[in-house]
């Protein structure tokens, strides 16, 4: 299976500490799957200007082809200003609208206030499901309380990202499943 992380913020660590959890309960449960972390603080995109995903180059072409092949994604982001970071968002423009077709996509958010715990539902999922995917409906909220010394203090939040981490495997090797039953039944 093929598993990309994406780390949708150019700024800050808590995001990136989150998702480093994350990859480490991913490769606890099967580490047979091929895992691409993407951190975008990491990448210089260009900012989206309507063209094919497949017309960039560099960092940017880099990042859409690995989210195209991935066959999970997990997105981890923080909340700023009650709303998605400018850089996610750039890279859903950079996306085709069907680019998550097929995908089982999951959603980890990290935030200062207990206020933004809808953030993901209302401002993230919508255009996830535009684009296609199929989302997992629970989803991991960490707050600042969480976090100490870089680091996730926080027992319950490891149990829950654990938990994001098995439920998605799960519905994906149930979905490819599927995949192959549909695909199964033409002759060529």
């Amino acid at each position: 299976m093929n598993i990309v992380l994406l780390s949708g913020s150019s700024v800050g660590s808590k995001t990136r500490t989150a998702m480093t959890y994350l990859n480490q309960a991913l490769m606890n449960q099967d580490d047979t799957h091929h895992i691409n972390f993407i951190d975008l603080k990491e990448l210089e995109l260009v900012f989206s200007d309507g063209r094919n995903y497949l017309d960039y180059n560099g960092d940017t072409l880099y990042l859409t082809q690995t989210l195209m092949n991935a066959d999970v994604i997990f997105i981890g982001f923080p909340i700023f200003q009650a709303s998605i970071p400018g850089t996610l968002k750039n890279v859903f423009d950079l996306l085709p609208v069907n680019a998550f077709k097929d995908k089982i996509v999951s959603i980890l958010a990290t935030a200062g206030s207990p206020k933004h715990y809808l953030i993901p539902e209302t401002q993230l999922k919508p255009i996830l499901g535009y684009m296609k995917a199929h989302i997992m409906q629970t989803y991991v909220f960490i707050e600042e309380r969480d976090f100490s010394n870089n680091e996730i203090v926080n027992d319950d939040i490891l149990f829950r990202i654990d938990d994001l981490v098995s439920s998605t495997l799960r519905t994906s090797k149930a979905y490819a499943q599927v995949l192959k039953e549909e695909e199964d039944q033409y002759d060529f």
